[in-house]
């Protein structure tokens, strides 16, 4: 892993919302033709897995499938901005892939419009679903059948930096009494006790989620555990604890404030650990977030999806089985820096030796899919505001999860 899942992590909106912005841009062709779904023995592939540093582990999962299924792939690769947009506009002008790695949060846009294969029978046939932390296996679940199986995944935790809290005498949070409590204690000079991600984009709904979610609640009570969350956050702005800035803040801000130094404890993802491995000002762990009622999450990741319009769905199904032959799988996800959907893998892999990367696979298991079909952007875009107004302080806690509320309750999926 490097810094390169920082500029993924910064534009992980929701795919939808790119669209209604009309974002996409040049294509880059990688390995073969610009073209869609053709015929013979070649699957057209795409992804936007394109930082140089992961080519190599890529290349090599390339090959073994087309050694091993009898194909030969054509892989078109784009930015991570660019390739949700262009799978659904290529709906219309034909040019679209057999397979693709898409972003988990592209199953709300892409599944109601009818884009991808239905795998229920093949995954029932292939008995192996039970193999997957539910979070990441359930983001491809939509009305009961299944359109994805998980590529790779990721979450959120709680950094800390050890020296401070030692200094302070403060054990790593657990709960959410014990994270103000500490944060509050370890604000000194120019140095907040927290950090987080609250800027007015997916990514601080990103962050943001897990605390509602810890409450016990949902969108649908988001009005009163919403009102909790956002609460819980504005207390500790105003005890001086979290930085009024974190409203501007991506999560590579979050993460160069915990390396400045300036923040003791940050909410942040397994893509920034080789930014932290690298330097040597501070020396820090990880702790899954502190739960209120309960434990909690926000699942990222990509999901391997067949598109509706390939006549080689079958050829595509094998490919993706022998993608997640565990031997293959734990070479691809080492290759690329990925981390395991598969529970089944917890205990193989750098991530069952490396005490960070275990963290972050344990805690799958509270991770929770952002799996709200197709009117998620709007549902995020309310929850932003909601922050935004609460912790800039130009609305109550309550009031903001009364309007976002009244946003959110028609538009969730009946």
């Amino acid at each position: 892993m490097s810094n390169r899942f920082d500029r993924r992590s910064f534009l992980r909106i929701s795919g939808s919302g790119l669209l209604a912005a009309g974002l996409a841009g040049p294509l880059t062709a990688c390995g073969g033709s610009d073209s869609g779904s053709s015929g013979g023995n070649e699957l057209v592939w795409w992804d936007y897995l394109v930082e140089d540093a992961r080519q190599p582990g890529m290349k090599a999962l390339i090959a073994d499938i087309e050694k091993q299924v009898g194909v030969k792939i054509t892989r078109r690769t784009f930015s991570y901005a660019e390739l949700e947009p262009a799978i659904i506009k290529g709906a219309a002008s034909g040019d679209l892939p057999d397979i693709a790695i898409v972003d988990n949060t592209s199953m709300n846009s892409f599944v109601p419009q009818g884009l991808l294969t239905d795998l229920t029978d093949r995954v029932k046939e292939w008995g192996q679903s039970d193999a997957y932390f539910e979070g990441p296996w359930n983001s491809g679940v939509i009305d009961g059948k299944t359109y994805s199986v998980p590529n790779n995944s990721n979450c959120l935790c709680l950094y800390y930096n050890t020296e401070m809290l030692k200094e302070a005498g403060v054990e790593p949070p657990k709960t959410w009494d014990e994270l103000a409590k500490a944060a509050k204690k370890l604000t000194k000079g120019d140095t907040f006790g927290f950090a987080m991600s609250a800027i007015k984009t997916e990514e601080g709904v990103f962050q943001f989620e897990p605390f509602l979610w810890s409450t016990g609640g949902d969108l649908d009570t988001f009005a009163t555990d919403g009102a909790t969350a956002l609460a819980y956050l504005k207390d500790l702005v105003d005890a001086g604890a979290l930085s009024k800035q974190c409203v501007g803040w991506t999560q590579q801000d979050t993460n160069n404030q915990f390396v400045s130094g300036r923040a003791a404890m940050q909410i942040n993802g397994p893509w920034q650990l080789p930014a932290l491995q690298a330097q040597k000002k501070v020396k820090w762990g990880v702790v899954p977030i502190p739960v209120d009622k309960k434990a909690a999450s926000c699942l990222g990741g990509e999901n391997w999806v067949i598109l509706k319009t390939s006549g080689k769905a079958d050829q595509c199904w094998q490919a993706i089985r022998r993608s997640q032959e565990k031997t293959v799988l734990a070479k691809y996800l080492d290759g690329l820096g990925l981390l395991p959907a598969r529970s089944d893998m917890a205990d193989a892999g750098k991530w069952a030796t490396d005490p960070t990367l275990k963290v972050f696979v344990q805690e799958f298991a509270n991770a929770r899919p952002r799996s709200y079909g197709p009117n998620y952007p709007q549902l995020s875009q309310a929850m932003a505001e909601a922050l935004q107004a609460s912790l800039t302080g130009s609305s109550s806690p309550q009031a903001a999860a009364k309007k976002a509320a009244s946003a959110i309750t028609p538009k969730l999926k009946k």
